[in-house]
């Protein structure tokens, strides 16, 4: 059995007085790829944020390789929902994950012959190498996401997480994404948070559904029982990749 190297024990977490997070229980093995999905302001960033160690918990408590997350940070990679970046700052792709390099209380520096071997290794790795010359603002949507995982990656941490990273990515696209993905997670366990269901994929290997509470499946697939108690309203679920119609019967209210 895998060790559980994220474990969320019993989190409420209150804005202005009121429950975002409702005693949240989650355990996260080594080697997963889960996607935390539900409804928006339902709680998934916040949940993803408490993971990482940005927000306290009101209650409960947060393990991250069995430390508190703050000092496991050297492990962990993260990619925000909205990476604030000016694309057109003169700032090639090789640049940005170069800044992953850098290290708190050492300032700005040279690289070393590491540093960029490091920066080759995860460009190559997320497919984006042969445009490591190009300005970041010259970037498709999807190639963009790849420049800042690789950014997240290059550190070498053992978990990565990430919000909303296939959001920017056209449809076409997200079928290579999600096979990027699955070669990092050979060897880096993954978190990801989307609001969409209509995106999981194969890759997949536990999902969890938040709505202020939280409904976990260790396999990709949703269940019927997720879908009630987290939508409450008529939804697709994904199992595997493949989209099927879930159709709760609501009372029509119409009237002639």
């Amino acid at each position: 059995m895998a060790e559980n190297i994220i474990e969320v024990s019993g989190v409420w977490f209150y804005f202005n007085g009121h429950p975002v997070l409702q005693d949240v229980n989650l355990k996260v093995p080594r080697g997963d790829f889960l996607v935390v999905i539900g409804p928006n302001a339902g709680g998934k960033t916040t949940l993803l944020k408490v993971m990482l160690g940005l927000l306290q918990p009101s209650r409960g408590s947060v393990r991250v390789f069995g430390l508190p997350p703050a000092k496991a940070a050297h492990r962990i990679g993260y990619v925000p929902q909205n990476v604030h970046i000016n694309k057109t700052f003169p700032v090639t792709v090789l640049d940005v994950v170069l800044m992953g390099r850098l290290r708190s209380g050492k300032g700005w520096s040279r690289n070393s012959r590491q540093d960029l071997a490091a920066a080759q290794a995860v460009l190559e790795r997320m497919g984006v190498w042969e445009v490591r010359d190009r300005r970041i603002g010259e970037l498709s949507g999807g190639q963009l996401q790849r420049v800042f995982i690789a950014r997240a990656l290059v550190s070498g941490p053992e978990v990565l997480f990430l919000d909303e990273a296939m959001a920017s990515i056209d449809a076409q696209s997200r079928g290579e994404f999600y096979d990027a993905l699955d070669e990092l997670n050979r060897t880096v366990t993954i978190v990801a948070v989307s609001h969409d269901m209509m995106i999981l994929s194969r890759h997949v290997k536990s999902v969890a559904c938040v709505n202020r509470e939280l409904h976990h499946h260790d396999s990709a697939e949703i269940t019927q029982g997720m879908l009630d108690a987290t939508y409450r309203c008529p939804v697709d679920l994904v199992a595997h990749g493949l989209p099927h119609r879930v159709l709760c019967r609501h009372e029509d209210k119409r009237r002639d």
